[in-house]
């Protein structure tokens, strides 16, 4: 290729890179767009309020200085007054056309009084005035706070580029320059704006970095504690299953002369029971596996169970207690050093396993939140049974002494409301008359219908 193709190609490419650059700066800074200030939790209105009153006040020095030391017409001196005063309150929902009203009064200024230079403004403040300078520095930093960093730098360099067109290049006979000084204020303002503008996206982003935390460690909480329950529960759904296994081997043999088709029939029963046993044993062993230990220590609390001995884990394969063993609870309970009473009226009653399961699981939490929350204080256990269910009352005194730092995720209060909801019962806990605290539940005996909407956060 020869050299005058290498030139002609070499010119492309930098007419070309002209071309972008200058629609780079078309989309950044040729835009009406609103970027108002962010809301203030308190003294909400008073930045407002303080560049209106700076926005005021350079429309009357700037109109002063101009007129009576730069002998500008009172036509173009209102002019730019407006226009560096107006550009401060605009800056406060349109940065960037506040920049163009402010660089634009600026050059309106200078070209109104550099004629004047020669004779009765000379020695006048040029190209920049006092008013100008301070209107520009508040608008650049309006702007440099709201718009990103590349639109505050292409504002910076259009002010110098600006400024020294008119100082360098055209200047004047007789003037106080103030070009150097409007240029090093306007860097040091952008400066300090990123630098702003960074640390509040930095602390806006850490606190929604907080927030989904957060969020992220609720969830994680409730699906442990669903994933516990619903271990329980396999338990009892698989008896249920083993029985209704047992029963149709059994039937037959107390019909007499069964005909061929119940045989079948309950032999389809059977076998559906084993294969539905099958599956709920492999469920359950997926369950088991991610937490060998068993339902372990609540809160992630170390120590005693109010169920057991000290140092003995849960027993993976132990069955699941009912009310029955309510007794042996309170007097572990006791052991620990907690006094408990215990009062059930109405007519007692066998439940349904899951009724009774959830409500021994209530009441054993409780009082592990007594023994860990509230030490010194007495509890009291009651069991009201009626026509619809079980009602389950825990109620503890003020505690004698300061409860020590507990590092647990919480998981007991949610794990109790999550067992009353999943039999369409409802739990209460709080303060209590006497600075002590009540954990209040009721579970119907009949189970929620198929129809019921199941709870926001999960599935049912």
């Amino acid at each position: 290729m020869t050299e005058s193709g290498v030139a002609g190609v070499f010119g492309r490419m930098v007419a070309g890179r002209v071309v972008r650059w200058l629609r780079v700066l078309r989309d950044d800074l040729c835009t009406a767009r609103a970027d108002p200030l962010p809301p203030f939790t308190w003294l909400r209105w008073l930045p407002h309020g303080v560049l209106c009153l700076a926005g005021f006040g350079i429309f009357g020095g700037g109109f002063a200085q101009l007129r009576d030391h730069g002998y500008v017409e009172i036509g173009f001196a209102t002019a730019v007054a407006v226009g560096q005063g107006g550009a401060v309150i605009v800056g406060l929902w349109r940065p960037i056309t506040a920049w163009w009203m402010s660089l634009g009064s600026t050059v309106l200024g200078a070209v109104a009084v550099h004629h004047l230079l020669y004779g009765p403004a000379a020695g006048f403040q040029w190209p920049w005035t006092a008013a100008g300078i301070v209107a520009h520095l508040l608008v650049l930093l309006l702007l440099t706070l709201r718009v990103r960093t590349r639109v505050s730098v292409e504002a910076l360099v259009l002010t110098l580029l600006v400024t020294y067109v008119f100082q360098a290049l055209w200047g004047g006979p007789d003037y106080s320059s103030t070009g150097v000084l409007a240029a090093s204020l306007s860097t040091v303002v952008v400066v300090l704006g990123i630098a702003l503008r960074g640390r509040r996206e930095a602390r806006a982003e850490l606190v929604e970095q907080t927030t989904l935390t957060a969020e992220e460690r609720s969830r994680r909480t409730l699906l442990e504690e669903r994933s516990r329950i619903a271990r329980e529960l396999h338990d009892v759904v698989a008896h249920h299953m083993s029985v209704i296994s047992i029963q149709a081997q059994v039937a037959p043999h107390l019909v007499e002369n069964p005909s061929e088709e119940l045989k079948e029939n309950l032999a389809g029963i059977r076998q559906n029971a084993v294969d539905a046993l099958t599956e709920l044993r492999r469920v359950l062993g997926v369950l088991r596996s991610e937490h060998p230990v068993g339902t372990g220590d609540h809160e992630g609390v170390p120590g005693p169970r109010p169920d057991g001995p000290a140092a003995a884990p849960h027993a993976p394969h132990a069955p699941q207690p009912t009310l029955d063993r309510l007794g042996a609870l309170v007097e572990n309970t006791r052991a620990a050093g907690l006094t408990v009473t215990t009062e059930i009226t109405g007519e007692r009653r066998p439940l349904p396993p899951g009724v009774e399961l959830s409500a021994y699981r209530i009441v054993q939490e409780a009082l592990s939140n007594v023994l860990r929350h509230a030490p010194g204080a007495t509890a009291q256990v009651r069991l009201a049974y009626d026509r619809d269910g079980l009602r389950i009352e825990v109620l503890n005194s003020r505690p004698t002494r300061e409860a020590p730092l507990s590092s647990g995720a919480g998981h007991g209060l949610l794990g109790m409301r999550e067992r009353a909801a999943m039999l369409g019962g409802t739990l209460t806990a709080g303060p209590r008359t006497g600075h002590g605290y009540k954990v209040e539940a009721h579970l119907p005996v009949s189970a929620p219908h198929a129809s019921d909407t199941p709870p926001q956060d999960g599935p049912a």
